[in-house]
């Protein structure tokens, strides 16, 4: 069964310098119906102006990932971690026991553009961590490249929970399949472009939760950026 998530049926926020969009709720936006899916419990879509962002906050007992999806976002902690995040990237924040963080717009001209994901971790209590992976063009285009995992296999960044995540630059007319295991299921987020989904149309900024299925297939029907979550 797939179960759509219309771009436009989330919550959205403009604050001006933040334009968000939440799949799932967060902060002020709270929809019963969309709390979390398994362990994912926050894909936010962002859009932070130039030399804008996030001041320095906490967070606890969160595995936190970022996708850029274009721009660059530039990332500062309390245990002496600075990067710049730029597409291809995935950073992985884990808040274990708790980390304060800051994430701002590396341009002085340009807007950023990326994916906020927050996994439920298996285990609490943990010491904080964070990890940076730049991927190959050739990987990702055309595939559903293994980005993050709980072992970090293949150069995936490592997250503290039974999931996988995947990622694809995928040409137009190009296709991509991955196998569901009995028991697991799949969200499906485009990010940019369209796709179908087994046949199911979606567009940009469209989410899918997939259950009962065994596969799946995506056709790219114009080039798009895909993330597929693979969920215990």
């Amino acid at each position: 069964m797939i179960t759509l998530r219309p771009s436009d049926s989330r919550g959205h926020f403009d604050f001006g310098w933040l334009d968000t969009h939440h799949t799932f709720s967060f902060g002020d936006y709270f929809d019963p119906e969309h709390e979390q899916f398994r362990a994912l419990r926050v894909l936010n879509e962002d859009r932070v102006q130039a030399g804008k962002g996030f001041g320095t906050h906490g967070h606890r007992d969160m595995e936190i990932l970022t996708w850029v999806l274009s721009g660059a976002l530039e990332h500062r902690d309390n245990l002496g971690t600075h990067g710049v995040i730029r597409p291809g990237e995935a950073q992985v924040m884990s808040a274990g026991t708790g980390i304060r963080h800051s994430e701002f717009n590396a341009s002085a001209t340009e807007p950023v553009h990326f994916l906020q994901i927050w996994i439920l971790p298996q285990q609490t209590g943990l010491p904080p961590r964070y990890d940076q992976v730049a991927f190959q063009e050739a990987d990702l285009r055309n595939s559903l490249h293994l980005i993050a995992s709980p072992d970090g296999a293949g150069g995936a960044v490592k997250v503290l929970q039974d999931l996988r995540v995947f990622a694809g630059w995928l040409d137009s007319d190009r296709e991509v399949q991955a196998t569901i295991l009995p028991g697991r299921a799949g969200f499906l987020q485009v990010a940019t472009g369209e796709v179908s989904l087994n046949g199911v149309a979606l567009q940009a900024g469209d989410g899918a939760r997939i259950e009962g299925e065994s596969s799946i297939t995506v056709v790219a029907g114009a080039p798009s950026e895909i993330l597929y979550f693979d969920l215990a």
